[in-house]
């Protein structure tokens, strides 16, 4: 984990926020690279969650939600976490659940007694600052759904089972932010609710589990055998929820959750119609039934799947007798494709280059490398931040109008004319040798 953590700096995936003053504890800021990753992250699930189905549309709710939102869900009352102060020199805040005994893992000072800390940010709309102003900064993307899931229904032509989906930021106050981005304070939610008839939902509940799981090893490449299903127990289980179940990832830390797959069943839509005295049933226009719809509800943060990602790619190994650190990473979420590196800095290889960029551009996330060291060094350098392609221009390009394409993992490389270029690689990346 150490070794993941130090190369997302090295090479410009992630910093810490606002380091240069010190930094705070959970907030992290993405530099060109992890914003390449991310955006690739989220476009991938938005294109296998949305726009290649025909049952699922989108929505973008606001960050800042009134308090009475908050009332309805239980977020108020039930999303809290119980906290412990050292009472000693060091003065922290600890999760009572995951400490052991009375004493301050940090300082070995007395706690004090546990107290129940909830985790939204409170703020003020507006110049006065009292209880009539607050709102909270949401915590999830799920409940921008519900309440406006009439608008959804009353103006698209969705039929239950259909899902509405959503990515976005959200915020939680953490009392121990820890095992770098996996647990942030700020981050970014991809969720979508699936509104099913009641009696329904079981089979509903499943097909999502099994889709999900199946993504993340087909299209996302991580290795199936470090992911498992974590069937909550009853006693665990969220207010809300009828069943939960958890794809979790084996991390270096331990086993965790990636992404959860509840069954909401009908909580939301109905205390939000309680509270909001607005009818928010469904007609069914087959059979002129009117129900409230019961809710499946697959949810991810892009930071889960980032650090998932990286740390299931990283490796060590030796080419040409030469040590390696390489990435692993599947072509669709691969910061750049596609590096395209002219073996000298003639001018002559150099234009042609160029012009090898600027066809491959606008299919893949392409790279020009020209800095300074040998071929070996910069493709050393790609195989660092995952470039599953590289093309080397060189001196034979001038006369054969053929470049060479590297691939990262095997290290294998063939020659191609570069009016084959582009669809050679849209062939590699589409079915990628990541054995």
């Amino acid at each position: 984990m150490e070794k993941v953590v130090a190369l997302t700096k090295r090479r410009g995936f992630i910093f810490p926020s606002s380091e240069i003053y010190g930094g705070v504890s959970g907030f992290y800021d993405y530099g060109p690279y992890g914003v390449a990753m991310k955006r690739a992250i989220r476009d991938l699930w938005w294109r296998h969650m949305v726009e290649l189905r025909d049952d699922v549309v989108g929505l973008e709710s606001t960050l800042i939600m009134p308090s009475a939102v908050w009332a309805a869900s239980g977020h108020l009352t039930n999303f809290v976490d119980p906290l412990r102060q050292c009472l000693g020199t060091c003065k922290k805040r600890w999760r009572a659940d995951h400490i052991k005994g009375d004493r301050c893992p940090e300082c070995g000072g007395p706690l004090d007694e546990p107290r129940m800390f909830n985790l939204m940010f409170k703020t003020h709309v507006g110049p006065v600052e009292d209880t009539s102003s607050e709102v909270y900064l949401r915590p999830e993307t799920a409940q921008g759904m519900f309440v406006d899931f009439k608008n959804v229904i009353n103006s698209t032509r969705v039929r239950v089972p259909f899902g509405i989906a959503q990515q976005g930021k959200a915020f939680r106050n953490e009392i121990t932010p820890g095992n770098f981005v996996f647990r942030v304070r700020e981050f970014e939610l991809m969720e979508m609710e699936f509104f099913v008839k009641p009696s329904e939902d079981d089979q509903w509940f499943h097909y999502w589990r099994e889709e999900r799981l199946r993504w993340y090893v087909e299209d996302l490449g991580l290795s199936k055998d470090r992911l498992r299903y974590y069937d909550h127990p009853k006693e665990s289980l969220s207010h809300y929820s009828k069943q939960t179940t958890d794809i979790e990832y084996e991390f270096p830390f331990g086993w965790g959750e990636l992404e959860g797959v509840a069954d909401r069943t009908d909580f939301d839509l109905r205390v939000h119609q309680e509270r909001s005295k607005v009818d928010l049933t469904y007609l069914d226009p087959e059979t002129n039934e009117r129900y409230l719809p019961w809710v499946i509800e697959p949810a991810v943060s892009v930071e889960r799947i980032f650090i998932t990602l990286l740390v299931d790619a990283y490796d060590e190994d030796v080419v040409n007798n030469e040590p390696r650190v390489v990435l692993h990473l599947h072509p669709n979420v691969a910061p750049v494709q596609v590096a395209v590196v002219p073996l000298s800095k003639k001018e002559d290889l150099i234009k042609v280059a160029r012009d090898v960029q600027v066809l491959l551009q606008g299919y893949f996330r392409v790279e020009y490398d020209q800095t300074g060291g040998n071929i070996g060094r910069r493709y050393r350098r790609q195989d660092e931040i995952g470039t599953p392609f590289c093309v080397t221009i060189d001196f034979d390009t001038l006369n054969d109008k053929a470049v060479t394409i590297r691939q990262r993992d095997s290290t294998k490389q063939e020659r191609i004319a570069v009016s084959e270029l582009a669809d050679r690689l849209r062939q590699l990346v589409d079915a990628p040798d990541l054995d």
